[in-house]
């Protein structure tokens, strides 16, 4: 059972000090145990009470690394039901299905295009992070060759999949380097799993027809002390996985349910043959609650909107996307390029410094740290001012830079300009931009030819 906010304050050292940023022990105790800050934040915490704490101290959905190296990665540690709340933690993780009775030539496709898929958005590189190996034949050398096929072209994490323990176990014994998520253990094979996980210390996947069932199948790994665990709620039918979802994450989240409270794996895959379909239903457990996403294949109408609709999902409400504060070279510009100035919120940069690109002016970008606000809430804020622009781009080192002494203001706070050329002094001049972004490249040529 789940320690209560007494029962954690009772071995909590009872000072007050502050320093885990919450006034008094007792509501850090709170807010310990509704799953929302970490024991580590009590830097006086006795050894003892930590042992005693462990599991209180611990997200209600526990952490699960698949892979191993730099393409591992990390699902779990969620703490809220609603994004709002706080913020979603690790993003779902995309899979994508290679059969064991595909051709090596298919499956050599496959993964190649699978290790092809790469976008880079506001500032992240988006991909597919694992290939999911389905022992589609039952043949057990198949499987194992069609995993090495797949080890030996990608770095990517993989998860196996089949219905025979004992071929899992052979492939998490000649793999377990690489960290496999190993699917699934059943009521029927339990031991099974727990000696692959206590052999190889891979991650495993528990299947179970109902949530009972899943619940007795993590309950008794729990006793053989088997934590790295992913649950698959059994069905194949959208509105019962959907239903299965929400509920286990109620279940680890409000009712601290620790037999519950482990990431998730679902497959659009398996639920239906139409693609868009199949994207539509992924889409949905991006925000209701899929760790690990499974999906058949890799076309481009489909994975490109599921990994831009994972990243909004994904990013932290409570702070803005931006990007560095410094002086960005766009077009191998020169002495006499012109200066446009923005903030650093990521998506005013990237959509002023994608059109100023596409325009072909060489042209010098000063981007102001506002700590992510666009320029309207950032000059509503008190923060894209004509002092502290002043003082930006007095120490940005462009004066250096360029010969001109002229900055392009957005459209949208025209009112800066008269007041910043005062700031600025010694002989700058400040001319107004347009207000919509694509309209860059059209003033910049403007600009350019006086």
């Amino acid at each position: 059972m789940a320690l209560s906010g007494l029962d954690i304050f009772k071995k909590l050292p009872k000072t007050n000090c502050k320093d885990c940023g919450f006034p008094t022990c007792l509501a850090f105790a709170m807010q310990l145990a509704a799953g929302k800050v970490e024991l580590e934040k009590c830097p006086h915490v006795s050894e003892e009470a930590k042992k005693d704490l462990a599991e209180a101290s611990q997200p209600p959905v526990l952490k699960v690394e698949v892979g191993s190296g730099d393409q591992s990665f990390i699902v779990g540690e969620e703490t809220v039901m609603f994004r709002h709340d706080r913020t979603f933690v690790n993003a779902s993780a995309f899979a994508v299905t290679v059969k064991d009775d595909m051709d090596d030539r298919q499956i050599e496709e496959t993964v190649k295009d699978i290790n092809s898929i790469s976008y880079e958005r506001v500032g992240e590189t988006l991909t597919i992070n694992a290939v999911c190996i389905k022992n589609s034949s039952g043949d057990r050398s198949k499987f194992l060759d069609a995993v090495s096929k797949v080890s030996s072209l990608t770095g990517k994490p993989m998860i196996f999949v089949s219905g025979d323990a004992e071929t899992l176990k052979e492939a998490a014994e000649k793999f377990k380097d690489r960290r496999p998520l190993i699917h699934a253990a059943k009521k029927d094979n339990i031991e099974v799993f727990e000696g692959i996980n206590r052999d190889t210390g891979c991650p495993i996947v528990v299947r179970g027809e109902t949530i009972d069932e899943v619940i007795e199948i993590t309950e008794k790994l729990r006793e053989a002390g088997v934590k790295n665990v992913v649950i698959d709620a059994g069905t194949r039918d959208l509105k019962s996985d959907f239903v299965n979802q929400v509920a286990i994450r109620a279940a680890a989240v409000k009712k601290q349910e620790r037999r519950l409270g482990y990431p998730t794996i679902v497959f659009p895959d398996e639920m239906t043959d139409d693609l868009h379909k199949e994207a539509l239903i992924a889409s949905l457990f991006v925000a209701k609650y899929g760790a690990i996403i499974v999906l058949s294949g890799t076309d481009r109408q489909n994975i490109f909107p599921l990994l831009i609709y994972r990243q909004n999902i994904y990013t932290d409400p409570r702070r803005p996307m931006q990007v560095e504060e410094k002086v960005y070279e766009i077009n191998n510009p020169d002495e006499n390029s012109p200066i446009l100035i923005t903030t650093n919120f990521s998506l005013t940069y990237f959509i002023i410094s994608g059109e100023v690109e596409a325009s072909k002016v060489p042209s010098w970008l000063l981007v102001m740290n506002v700590e992510g606000q666009s320029v309207l809430t950032a000059w509503a804020a008190g923060k894209f001012v004509p002092e502290l622009i002043a003082q930006f781009v007095k120490k940005s080192g462009i004066t250096e830079k360029v010969k001109r002494k002229e900055i392009i203001i957005p459209g949208y706070v025209a009112q800066l300009q008269g007041e910043l050329e005062d700031e600025l002094g010694e002989g700058w001049k400040i001319s107004v931009g347009p207000r919509e972004a694509g309209e860059v490249p059209k003033f910049l040529k403007s600009y350019a030819a006086k």
